[in-house]
C-alpha cells in the first residue's frame, strides 16, 4: 500500500484529489494538510511513501517543504503539483531534489501512474515544465535574497539587520541594488516581480 500525503491550501481541490486518490487499490491517503507548516509536521510524523505539495501555502511554500525534508534526508518522496509553470519554481524544484514536478491540470490517471513511477524510483517532470526551465538567471545574490526574503516578512530595515548582522544603512543598499537589478521602483514591486520569476 502507498501511504500519501496531500498538501494544497484550497480545501475543495484537496478533498477532491483526496477522494480520487483513495480509489486506488494500493493507495492509502494518510493525512491532509491545508498549509506548508501542517505538511512538514504531517511528514515527520506519519512519515508517507509519497507527499503531494502544493507551492503556494501559507505558512511555508511546498518548494521550503521539500528543502526541508532534503536537509533532514526524509525518505519521503516529494511530488510538486502546480499551477505555476514558472522556470524559477522549477530551478528550485530541481535544486530540492523533489522526485516529481507536475501540473494540476493533468489527469487523476497520470497522477496516479506518476507515483507509482516515484515509488518504484524513478522521476517524474511535465514536459511544458522542463521547457520552461530556459529563462534568465536569478540576477540577485544569495544575500540579497535574504534581505528581500525578510522584508517580505514585514521587518524593517533596523529588524534585518540585526538578524543578518548588518547596519540598517547597509541593509537599505542591499535594497537600492536589489530594486535597480530586477528593475523595480519599489519593494512591493521587487517582490511581486521576484515571486513571478521565482527568484525569491
Amino acid at each position: 500500500m502507498i501511504r500519501i500525503i496531500i498538501a494544497e491550501d484550497q480545501r475543495i481541490l484537496r478533498g477532491a484529489l483526496g477522494t480520487l486518490l483513495d480509489f486506488e487499490d494500493d493507495f492509502e491517503v494518510v493525512g491532509e494538510a491545508e498549509n506548508g507548516g501542517k505538511a512538514l509536521d504531517l511528514i515527520m510524523r506519519l512519515e508517507p511513501d509519497v507527499c503531494l505539495l502544493d507551492i503556494e501555502m501559507p505558512i511555508m511554500s511546498g518548494l521550503e517543504v521539500a528543502a526541508q525534508l532534503q536537509e533532514k534526508r526524509v525518505a519521503t518522496k516529494v511530488i510538486i503539483l502546480t499551477t505555476f509553470a514558472r522556470p524559477g519554481y522549477f530551478e528550485r524544484a530541481v535544486k530540492a531534489r523533489v522526485h516529481g514536478y507536475l501540473l494540476k491540470d493533468g489527469s487523476i490517471q497520470d497522477l496516479s501512474a506518476a507515483i507509482r513511477s516515484v515509488v518504484a524510483g524513478k522521476r517524474e517532470f511535465a514536459a511544458e515544465l522542463i521547457m520552461n526551465s530556459y529563462h534568465e538567471d536569478n540576477p540577485l545574490s544569495e544575500r540579497e535574497r535574504e534581505v528581500l526574503g525578510l522584508a517580505a516578512n514585514g521587518k524593517t530595515a533596523k529588524e534585518i539587520g540585526a538578524e543578518l548582522f548588518l547596519s540598517a544603512g547597509t541593509v537599505r543598499n542591499y535594497m537600492s541594488e536589489i530594486l535597480q537589478k530586477v528593475e523595480a521602483k519599489n519593494k512591493v514591486e521587487a517582490l511581486a516581480i521576484c515571486r513571478e520569476k521565482g527568484w525569491l
